[in-house]
Parts: structure tokens; C-alpha cells; sequence
């Protein structure tokens, strides 16, 4: 009997340990699933993401200046300041026909696959007209129909196949928002599926209930936030990297005409502060700078611009001394200055003033920067106000100010960034709010 009583016992020890295996592999059958699933199609983001930032980064890749550098050296090469066995044009077609091929195992998008043919013919194009202008050069030197091709064809040319690379990389990032609209309906899916999954083991076990869908959730929820900040963090230091060709060409030609003019003192401080200028924006590749060193960034581009507008721009920078050592992300400053220069002091009849100061409010600090400019009326300031939180905006005009906005927000939270006040016919004032960070916290 007790032998009988114990078989009992054992069989229902078994049986018991038998079913919480199987309520077990039940709950955990659709958990793994579930993992499965979204590990999959975090994968399937992943992939597809890093394709189109690669295609974004080696489209950016294409020399910004390969316009004004082809143009230039074609026409130095026509006039005879360059033999053709020593002249940049085969090294400047070599280097954008390698990028635009690149681009090909990247670019998913038939209209996009087109654009790369086209720019492929026009760089054909180009290499032609080259070989026509040497054929004439070989033949008498003949210069006014080289420089009808210079003209009529080399600058068309080259305005056109900078074009079509502006609109790839216009198109590969409109792809990008598309596909951020895809994965917000991919992550609500899966938030779908955790429901149920909830729901089904609040049926069979609650404390399973409660656990469970956390523990599976919560990674996948830090994982996207992350990768969702590091495309926009991206985007943000692709735009950054695009340095403005029309400032660079304008101050390289200044140089040229002041050179010309016999102004030496000009020139070398031109010079100066445009490599003061782009050694601040480069930077060692550092995102967080000093004080200090933004606002000589700002003082370099200022002295360019000043030489350039002598006659309606004057500028003051005061800072107090006791904010220099704190941090700033780099390139911030420069982009406000810069849009009350083209959209404040230009507009305006007898140019203005850029004032530049500094606020210290303990825990944070205010840049503030003024011009009595043009100003913006109640709806304009309305607009661009509501721009700055816009990510889909189409106004190119305050494209800088958002990135700088969207920047500092990121990086040090919601309650940091820009405020905008303006007067028409007064001027504006744009005020950035940072918190006070010892750069020297920020490296470490």
C-alpha cells in the first residue's frame, strides 16, 4: 500500500512538473516568436537605413566646389595658364565619375537610377568638350571657339550634373522620412503584438503577465529610441559638413580682386580668417567646443564679411570672459549670425549692426544675437517659429536655424534651444539657452 501511495505521489509530481513544462513552453512558444519577429524587422531597419546613409554619405562625397573647380581650371587651361598634362581636370572627372558610380549598388529607386545615368552622361559630355578644347589648342590655339565651349556647353554642363547630384542626395533623404514613416507603423505593429501576447498571458499566469511583456518590450523600446536619435544625430552632422560653396567662392574671389587692386594688408587678413574659419569648423572633428573657440569661429566669418559689406556691416562681439570655458556644439553661433546678415542687415536700406553678448544666469547661460536688420513681420515670425519644430519644413531659409535648434535640443534636452524675437523694420534677436558644462567635463 505505502509502495502504491508513493507511485501515486511520483506520478503526480510527474504529471505536475510535466504541465508546468508545457504552461512553460506555452508562454515562452510566443515569446520567442515575438523575439523573432521584431529582432527580424529591427534588422530589416537596420539594413535599410545604413543603405540609404551610405548612399546619403557618399553622394556628399561629390566635391561641393566641382562646379567652380572645373569651370576654373577649363578656362585656365584655354587661356594657357595650365598645360593639359598638368592641368586638375582629368583628377576632378576621375574623382566625380568614381563617386557617381559608387553610388549605384547603394540607389534602390529607379528615379534616382536615372539620375546617376544622367550624371554619368554629363561627366561623358564634359571629358568631350575637354578633348575638343585640346584638339583646338593642338590646331592654332583657336580661342574664341574654346571659350564658346566654355560658355555655351562646360558651364551648362556643370551646373547641370550639380544639380542632379543636389537632387539625389534631395530624394535619398525624402526616402529616408518615408521609411521613418514605415518603421513608426512596423514599431505600432509590434506594439500590437505585445498587446495580445500580454493579453494571452494575463489569461494564463499574471505575475507572468506583469514580467513578461516588460522584459521582452523595454530593449526593444531603448533600442529603436536609440537608433531613432542616431539617424537624426547623423542627418544633422551630414547637413553641419556641408559647408556653404557660394560663401567659399565669394571670398575666394574677393581675395582674387583685392589681390588685383595691389591691397596686400586686405588680402592676408582675408586669408587669416578664412583659415581661422575652417579650422574652427573642422575642429579635430570634436562636436562640443569651448566658448572660446565658437566665437572665434564667428569673429573669422564676421572679418570675412565685414571686408565683403565694409559698407553696411559693423559687428560686436561681448561675451563676458567667465562663460569661454564652457561648452557649445560646434557650428552654432555662425548659422544665427549669418542668417541676420542675409535676412536682417542685407534687407535693409544702410545696412545695420550684429551684436553678439553673452548672459550668465547660473545654472544657464544665454548667446544672444542682435541686428536693428529688416526684421519679420507677426506672421513671418509666427512661421519660422513653428518651423524650428517642424523636421518636415520646406523653407530653406531657416534651415539653418532648425538644425542648430534640433542639435542642442538632443544634446542637452527640451528645455534648451532657440527663441526668436523680432520687430519689423527693427531688427530681431535670436537667443540660444545652454546649460553651463565645463567643456573640459564634456571631453572627459
Amino acid at each position: 500500500m505505502r509502495e502504491f501511495i508513493k507511485k501515486r505521489k511520483g506520478k503526480a509530481k510527474s504529471l505536475l512538473a510535466t504541465q508546468i513544462r508545457i504552461s512553460y513552453l506555452v508562454l515562452l512558444l510566443p515569446n520567442i516568436v515575438f523575439m523573432l519577429y521584431a529582432f527580424y524587422n529591427l534588422w530589416l531597419i537596420n539594413e535599410r537605413y545604413q543603405d540609404m546613409l551610405n548612399s546619403v554619405v557618399v553622394a556628399s562625397e561629390f566635391s561641393l566646389d566641382f562646379k567652380e573647380d572645373f569651370d576654373y581650371e577649363t578656362y585656365l587651361l584655354i587661356v594657357g595658364n595650365v598645360t593639359p598634362d598638368r592641368s586638375r581636370i582629368p583628377s576632378l572627372l576621375a574623382d566625380a565619375r568614381g563617386v557617381v558610380e559608387g553610388l549605384d549598388k547603394y540607389t534602390d529607386t529607379e528615379d534616382n537610377r536615372q539620375r546617376l545615368s544622367r550624371a554619368l552622361k554629363y561627366l561623358n559630355n564634359l571629358e568631350g568638350y575637354i578633348e575638343k578644347i585640346k584638339s583646338n589648342l593642338e590646331n592654332g590655339n583657336r580661342y574664341e571657339k574654346n571659350m564658346l565651349i566654355w560658355e555655351n556647353d562646360v558651364q551648362i554642363v556643370t551646373s547641370l550634373l550639380q544639380e542632379t547630384i543636389n537632387e539625389y542626395i534631395y530624394f535619398e533623404n525624402k526616402q529616408i522620412q518615408s521609411a521613418q514613416a514605415a518603421n513608426r507603423e512596423i514599431y505600432l505593429n509590434t506594439a500590437k503584438i505585445s498587446l495580445a501576447i500580454f493579453c494571452f498571458i494575463l489569461v494564463a499566469i499574471i505575475a507572468v503577465s506583469i514580467v513578461g511583456p516588460l522584459w521582452i518590450t523595454r530593449p526593444i523600446e531603448e533600442q529603436v529610441t536609440r537608433e531613432q536619435k542616431q539617424l537624426r544625430k547623423a542627418e544633422f552632422e551630414l547637413l553641419q559638413a556641408q559647408i556653404n560653396p557660394h560663401f567659399l567662392y565669394n571670398t575666394l574671389d574677393a581675395i582674387v580682386w583685392s589681390a588685383e587692386a595691389g591691397n596686400q594688408k586686405q588680402v592676408v587678413k582675408m586669408v587669416g580668417s578664412l583659415s581661422d574659419f575652417f579650422r574652427s569648423s573642422l575642429n579635430k572633428g570634436k562636436e562640443i567646443v569651448s566658448i572660446r573657440d565658437e566665437l572665434q569661429h564667428v569673429r573669422s566669418y564676421l572679418e570675412i564679411q565685414q571686408i565683403r559689406y565694409q559698407d553696411i556691416l559693423s559687428y560686436e562681439i561681448d561675451v563676458p570672459e567667465s562663460l569661454f570655458e564652457y561648452a557649445i556644439p560646434k557650428i552654432t553661433i555662425q548659422p544665427v549670425v549669418e542668417n541676420a546678415l542675409y535676412h536682417g542687415i542685407k534687407n535693409k536700406r544702410g545696412g545695420g549692426k550684429i551684436t553678439v553678448s553673452g548672459i550668465d544666469e547660473g545654472e544657464t547661460m544665454l548667446i544672444r544675437v542682435t541686428d536693428d536688420g529688416m526684421g519679420m513681420n507677426e506672421d513671418r515670425l509666427k512661421e519660422v517659429t513653428e518651423g524650428l519644430k517642424d523636421s518636415n519644413l520646406d523653407s530653406k531659409a531657416i534651415y539653418g536655424l532648425y538644425n542648430v535648434n534640433e542639435r542642442i535640443r538632443l544634446g542637452f534636452g527640451e528645455e534648451y534651444g532657440i527663441n526668436i524675437e523680432s520687430d519689423y523694420g527693427k531688427g530681431s534677436i535670436v537667443t540660444i539657452r545652454l546649460p553651463k558644462i565645463l567643456t573640459t567635463i564634456v571631453e572627459k
